[in-house]
């Protein structure tokens, strides 16, 4: 360590102190209490400071070791007549600590800054959710005025209210205050868009069938005004303005700052959404670091040979050399694609939401023009084919250089278990899924097949490598309820349908497998380990400062951590130093 640090250093003050370089750009930070920084090195080290130049982090060690170094390295320049510069530093406040920036290796950010304008998570009942409908438009002047204005939002969950069954056009258009606008509700898991009359309009007559989705039907054969899965798309919505993903946006970023993410990995953006980001980081230094997954649509050509990956663009804050598909649908809307019916549904094992022969026509096309291929698979059938996939297309590959992903990895079989650890896949998974599923998940699975689900210290000990997200605005937001919920796989009141213990115990991670799920982990899996995910000498500054030690406090004071600061690139962007 030694050796690096000197190199650190004497590159620092041999290019930037002696161009008068500003106190402000170097600074320690340091605990006051003993190695209270978690580095997430690979021996899962501790230390008592890091010193930071810039946006790199240029030292690390006990308070003495760092002040050491910093004086003989400053002593070279004293006798040209430089007066020894000072090491300002900078003390953490007593019970907090620091750990690596957190990032979100799946989540929907646009989305999120959607269903912020009208959440519906938490309703109770159909009519409830109605009701936050029409006391938004009553409480929206711009809204309430204009009756062709169309009003979204998101988050409602079929599954957490009492009357059995989808929720419908008519019940919108049953309120005096909805009635006549057009109303377009996100579901929870994003898998499903519940829409009023007026909504729909523009879009019929809707076909009979939809590939890989489903037009819900009363008795009568007539569009009831849900649309799962693929049928979304055929819903004709106005092209949202500059303006519109701006305000989206932002709400994005203000509340993952404030809950000490620096990095999120977008998984699914479309044409327009990627344009945006791009200008974002053309026009100025993006406030987040995003790494985006482009949406892949088999009804058009072919892209993965004409379109150039982005990577590293805005000073390193954007990426976008990733490909999304999406295999099947949600175990929640009942889409996701299974070996065996749904024991609450015996008609129906889910559905593919793509042929498989487009798998293995795209994937190997994809990772041949250097893409990182990530595909949602939910079902333990639509796992297994995916797998079938990845392990044609992989064979004499350098996997390590592909990094595929299977984006969820929720349901699968023991064989294909030990088949993602051997193949080098990584299971990129989403431990509140877990928590929120486990109340339904064995009436829709049956005793037997529920313990595949959510098996994450299966798949770690099957060989695989895993990363964590969110998936929000599906979940919270907040990276803490993901390791919360894969430490402990319990309610945040504590609860689970299998006890205090949690819900299949076993499947437990560990709370260094958690914290380096949302740090190291992501980086690797986003290519990006070399600069991002631990504070290493030479690694880019992003770290973030709790109020307490979530590796050493009891479980069930951890959701009652604050975030003091999210640093990115040595500067605050949320709280201060």
């Amino acid at each position: 360590m030694f050796a690096a640090t000197a190199l650190a250093l004497g590159y620092f003050f041999s290019t930037k102190l002696a161009k008068s370089t500003t106190a402000s750009e170097t600074y320690a930070l340091c605990s006051n209490q003993a190695n209270k920084i978690y580095t997430v090195d690979v021996n899962n080290s501790q230390t008592q400071c890091i010193v930071v130049h810039g946006s790199y982090i240029i030292d690390t060690g006990s308070i003495e070791s760092i002040k050491d170094r910093w004086y003989k390295s400053t002593s070279t320049i004293v006798s040209d007549g430089i007066a020894r510069p000072s090491l300002d530093i900078r003390y953490i406040k007593t019970g907090a600590i620091v750990v690596p920036g957190m990032s979100d290796s799946h989540a929907h950010i646009l989305e999120y800054g959607a269903t912020q304008q009208l959440p519906l998570e938490g309703t109770k009942t159909i009519q409830d959710a109605v009701a936050r409908v029409r006391n938004y438009i009553l409480s929206t002047p711009d809204i309430l005025n204009d009756t062709s204005k169309v009003i979204t939002g998101g988050g409602w969950d079929h599954t957490a209210w009492p009357k059995a069954g989808w929720p419908t056009a008519a019940d919108l258009d049953a309120d005096s205050v909805i009635r006549g606008r057009p109303v377009v509700l996100q579901s929870k898991d994003c898998h499903a868009l519940w829409v009023s009359s007026k909504a729909i309009e523009s879009s019929l007559p809707l076909p009979e069938t939809v590939e890989g989705g489903i037009i819900v039907r009363d008795e009568g054969g007539h569009p009831t005004g849900v649309l799962l899965d693929n049928a979304q798309e055929l819903l004709k919505q106005p092209e949202l303005t500059e303006s519109d993903l701006l305000r989206r946006f932002k709400v994005a970023v203000r509340d993952a700052h404030r809950y000490g993410l620096t990095s999120i990995h977008d998984a699914g953006l479309d044409p327009m959404s990627l344009a945006f980001f791009n200008r974002q980081a053309e026009s100025g230094t993006l406030p987040i670091r995003i790494y985006g997954m482009t949406f892949f649509d088999e009804n058009k050509p072919y892209w993965g040979s004409t379109t150039r990956p982005v990577i590293g663009a805005g000073d390193g804050r954007l990426s976008a050399r990733s490909v999304k598909i999406f295999a099947d649908g949600a175990l929640r809307t009942g889409g996701a694609a299974l070996y065996e019916p749904y024991d609450d549904n015996p008609t129906t094992r889910g559905f593919m939401r793509i042929d498989p022969d487009i798998l293995f026509e795209v994937i190997p096309k994809f990772l041949r023009d250097g893409w990182q291929v990530n595909v949602h698979a939910i079902g333990d059938r639509a796992n297994g084919i995916v797998l079938d996939a990845f392990q044609a297309s992989l064979k004499g590959v350098n996997v390590t250089a592909l990094r595929p992903r299977l984006e969820h990895a929720q349901m699968m079989t023991k064989a294909d278990m030990v088949r993602l650890g051997k193949l080098g896949v990584i299971a990129s998974v989403q431990p509140t899924h877990a928590i929120s599923d486990m109340w339904y998940a064995q009436d829709r699975l049956g005793p037997e097949r529920v313990k595949s689900l959510y098996a994450f210290r299966s798949l770690i000990d099957s060989g695989a490598r895993i990363t964590l997200g969110s998936d929000f605005p599906v979940e919270s937001m907040n990276p803490l309820s993901g390791f919360y919920a894969a430490i402990t796989r319990k309610s945040p009141d504590g609860k689970s349908p299998h006890g205090p213990d949690g819900w299949f115990p076993e499947q437990r991670l560990s709370r260094w497998e958690a914290l380096r799920g949302m740090t190291i982990d992501p980086a690797y899996a986003s290519f990006t380990e070399t600069t991002l995910g631990s504070l290493e000498i030479g690694k880019r500054a992003d770290f973030t400062i709790l109020s307490q030690d979530i590796m050493e406090i009891s479980a069930d004071e951890i959701l009652a951590t604050n975030v003091l600061a999210t640093v990115i690139d040595g500067k605050p962007v949320y709280g201060s130093l």
